[in-house]
C-alpha cells in the first residue's frame, strides 16, 4: 500500500472529476482518496464529485496493488 498527501491545485468540477476518475479506471489498484475524514474509491464519479474538492484542501491518495504506485503519482499529478 502506497498513500501521498496532495494540496489541490484547482477545485473539481464535474468535467474534471470525471477526468480523474477515468485515470483512476486505468489501473487494477484499489485507490481511494481522502479529505478530512471522507474516504471514498476514486473510481466512483458520485463518490468523487461528493467530496467537493476545491482549490487549497489536502488530499490523501492511497493505492493498494500491483501498480499502485504508478497510480497514486499519475493522479496526484491530476489533482497538485
Amino acid at each position: 500500500m502506497i498513500e501521498r498527501t496532495v494540496t489541490i491545485k484547482t477545485s473539481l468540477d464535474a468535467r474534471q472529476a470525471a477526468f480523474f476518475v477515468q485515470t483512476a479506471g486505468k489501473y487494477q489498484s484499489d485507490i481511494r482518496i481522502a479529505i478530512d475524514d471522507k474516504k471514498v474509491n476514486a473510481k466512483s464519479i458520485m463518490g468523487t464529485i461528493a467530496l467537493g474538492i476545491t482549490a487549497g484542501q489536502c488530499a490523501n491518495i492511497i493505492a493498494d496493488g500491483e501498480d499502485e504506485e504508478a497510480a497514486v503519482n499519475e493522479l496526484a499529478s491530476v489533482l497538485a
